[in-house]
């Protein structure tokens, strides 16, 4: 059950270009994907308050992601996700986080091929 105090960031459908694959023809050519991130932080602060530094900002953890996709090269779908769970869980307030990364047209009669990782907060 949640904390009546969780906020929930979704960042939906994050359309990138980058380098994906083992075959010549994807070492070559940048392709699609399609990235989804949900985080769960504690955001009791943040619904008390009008100020940025209270709250996960959303802007930040996206624009380190597109800077991952775009500045890189993947050989493995599960290495390039679990960069982006990295980033999206790396703030010691998220609690949990899971990524699903899409490579559209991966398999000839398929709409895409996607891999998801979850991270969840070990309380010890």
């Amino acid at each position: 059950m949640l904390n009546p105090n969780t906020a929930i960031i979704r960042i939906k459908n994050l359309r990138l270009r980058t380098y994906i694959g083992i075959k010549q023809e994807e070492i070559d050519n940048q392709q699609d994907v399609i990235v989804n991130v949900v985080i769960h932080y504690c955001a009791e602060q943040a619904r008390q308050s009008e100020d940025i530094n209270e709250a996960l900002n959303y802007r930040t953890i996206t624009k380190k992601v597109i800077a991952l996709i775009e500045n890189n090269r993947f050989s493995l779908l599960e290495n390039l996700t679990s960069q982006v769970l990295a980033i999206a869980s790396e703030h010691n307030w998220v609690e949990y986080a899971s990524v699903e990364i899409d490579k559209p047209h991966a398999l000839r009669f398929a709409d895409s091929v996607s891999m998801e990782l979850c991270y969840h907060k070990h309380n010890d």
